[in-house]
């Protein structure tokens, strides 16, 4: 069979290239056509379309300059796909782009599968009308992503989270305390609150003063920040005295005893890492941008812990409940000896046995390769 894969940013390469491996393992004649990354091209064996430092581009002025770029790419995606003579096309999220090519897969006939749901069960429910169309299977990541497809007629399957497998091997890999103290200068017998503000520079101007302050609250932690890729220490001024680590997040959460941590995939990593955590998510603060959120927003929780379980398993401190005092009570709730420690990691628990077990680009692999037998 000949596959056709888009992503479009460094983590769908990463998924994809998973996905080629196991598609070889089911199809020992696979051959692939994509737009993607290096480790898709390591994968596959030869080079992609488009690659994806041509298609990422975040933000809406971000897009309204490139809007020619992005028309370009589209074509040439589409016309790739043409003459490819493909047998399928698989989505790897990204969803704006790959809407687009999804129509254009359905509209020559070829079957479109959907790897990594985009995230209309939170906004842009509208989107789901068209993915009902295109879209022959959806294959989630998330436990709770089924029902809401089901609710929508489509089918759905429930292939694991690849985030787990990635995060544990990860883990198994990653330095002790002492060690990861004694490479970074800091104290390996003092507490380690990490800081993890975000990477976007609005992110971390709101998020970082509110969560420097916090720490100042707590000599007996040790405060140090997870620097972005991209961003410096001029971005990182507004906590003056804290330390800056880059190009170690996932360490420095791993073997933090607790963590203040901007809603995102960190939360998960964070999660299943098994570190205690607070989500602060300031932005402008305002109660009017908060009550125009919960409008936008059609899920209970913004954090993907919270989500996977089903119920509130870390304190979410959102736009203008993000106060020191506020963020402060629930650091103190998870802190050694308290009960809402206990609860939390009980929670965690919770949460690693919804994702399931590992494997997630094998049993996705299989979905595609078997129901493509069947067509």
């Amino acid at each position: 069979m000949h596959y056709f894969i888009c992503a479009g940013e460094p983590s769908g390469d990463l998924h994809a290239a998973a996905l080629f491996k196991e598609i070889k393992t089911f199809d020992s004649e696979a051959m692939f056509t994509f737009l993607g990354g290096d480790l898709m091209t390591s994968a596959a064996g030869c080079n992609p379309v488009i690659h994806y430092s041509r298609m990422a581009f975040m933000g809406f002025s971000e897009v309204l300059r490139n809007l020619r770029t992005i028309g370009d790419n589209i074509k040439l995606a589409k016309s790739a796909l043409a003459e490819s003579g493909a047998d399928c096309f698989i989505a790897v999220d990204y969803p704006g782009f790959n809407l687009k090519l999804a129509k254009y897969a359905y509209s020559i006939g070829v079957p479109v599968y959907w790897y990594i749901s985009p995230k209309v069960w939170a906004w842009k429910e509208y989107r789901v009308k068209s993915l009902r169309k295109y879209v022959r299977k959806m294959l989630c990541i998330l436990p709770f992503e089924v029902e809401f497809y089901r609710k929508h007629r489509m089918e759905a399957v429930y292939v694991g989270n690849p985030s787990l497998e990635e995060i544990d091997a990860r883990l198994a890999k990653a330095p002790s305390k002492e060690e990861f103290c004694i490479a970074n200068g800091l104290r390996p017998d003092s507490p380690v609150l990490a800081l993890v503000p975000g990477s976007r520079r609005g992110e971390i101007k709101n998020n970082l003063p509110v969560m420097a302050q916090v720490a100042r609250k707590h000599p007996e932690l040790q405060p140090v920040i997870a620097g972005a890729p991209g961003r410096g220490a001029a971005d990182y001024a507004i906590a003056p005295g804290i330390p800056v680590l880059y190009g170690c997040t996932f360490d420095l959460m791993a073997i933090a005893d607790e963590a203040l941590v901007t809603s995102g995939t960190a939360t998960l990593e964070c999660a299943l890492a098994g570190t205690p955590q607070v989500v602060c998510y300031r932005a402008n603060a305002s109660r009017l941008s908060y009550n125009i959120m919960k409008m936008i927003l059609k899920i209970p929780f913004v954090s993907l812990p919270n989500l996977i379980a089903g119920e509130k398993v870390i304190p979410e401190m959102l736009v203008h409940q993000c106060t020191v005092e506020g963020v402060d009570e629930e650091l103190n709730a998870i802190m050694p000896g308290a009960p809402g420690r206990t609860m939390m990691l009980e929670g965690y628990a919770g949460i690693r046995a919804k994702l399931g077990e590992h494997g997630a680009a094998r049993r996705a692999a299989e979905v595609i390769t078997t129901d493509l037998k069947r067509i």
